[in-house]
């Protein structure tokens, strides 16, 4: 089995979702006390969110990881989070380990499960800037995202409240998910940045709920068992 390694930490609660998750798919698909091999590589959040250099920089603390990851004898790397994929490609360029995007995952769960439709959740920066949206575009869906004003409130949300375990505006998330459910006929619901599933379940909302964690995790493990 291949030993993961995932550069955490953006944020650290969505890191200790991924561990979370980690646990219930190796108990679920393996025999009692086997589970693949993992290291995470946890980075300053504070010197990745505020970096003076932009994604430029915040590329350098990426690739910094994963080289350490693929020193410390990683076989596959991922990122936990989903919009440093902005910079996916130049960090798998920089090693020598196959990454695991969480994009394509998610792209392959939304095809099995037959949804077309979809409204895009996450950071600002996942729900205006190309490379999400067009990579869900060019796979054949349809990507719907909120208005100005309601991306930047659950941008708020994201960074000011869930990175912090603070759950206070659940409800509005949810009604913002029905909203676009009644408006927009979406199918499904991709929870585009990892903090949201802390708040959001399957169930909660009548449309499909693509947790990217979960999704991500599932591919990691798959692809370590190969």
């Amino acid at each position: 089995m291949k030993r993961i390694g995932i550069i955490g930490g953006t944020s650290p609660e969505a890191t200790c979702y991924y561990y979370k998750k980690y646990l219930e798919i190796s108990r679920e698909k393996f025999e009692p006390y086997v589970f693949p091999e993992l290291i995470i590589y946890s980075i300053n959040f504070k010197e990745f969110i505020h970096n003076p250099n932009g994604w430029e920089g915040r590329k350098e603390i990426l690739i910094k990881a994963a080289k350490a990851l693929e020193r410390a004898g990683a076989e596959i790397i991922s990122l936990s989070a989903n919009t440093p994929h902005i910079v996916f490609p130049d960090v798998q360029k920089a090693i020598n380990v196959p990454m695991v995007s969480i994009i394509d995952a998610l792209i392959e769960e939304m095809k099995r499960r037959g949804v077309i439709k979809v409204l895009l959740l996450g950071t600002k920066t996942t729900m205006t800037a190309d490379f999400y949206k067009n990579a869900l575009r060019e796979a054949g869906f349809e990507v719907v995202t909120p208005s100005e004003e309601e991306m930047d409130e659950l941008n708020r949300i994201i960074t000011e409240e869930l990175m912090f375990e603070d759950f206070t505006s659940r409800n509005w998330v949810i009604d913002l998910i029905n909203r676009y459910i009644e408006r927009e006929g979406i199918e499904g619901v991709i929870l585009g940045c990892t903090e949201l599933p802390l708040i959001v379940k399957s169930g909660d909302v009548p449309a499909e709920v693509f947790d990217t964690v979960e999704i991500h995790m599932r591919k990691l493990i798959e692809v370590a068992s190969e």
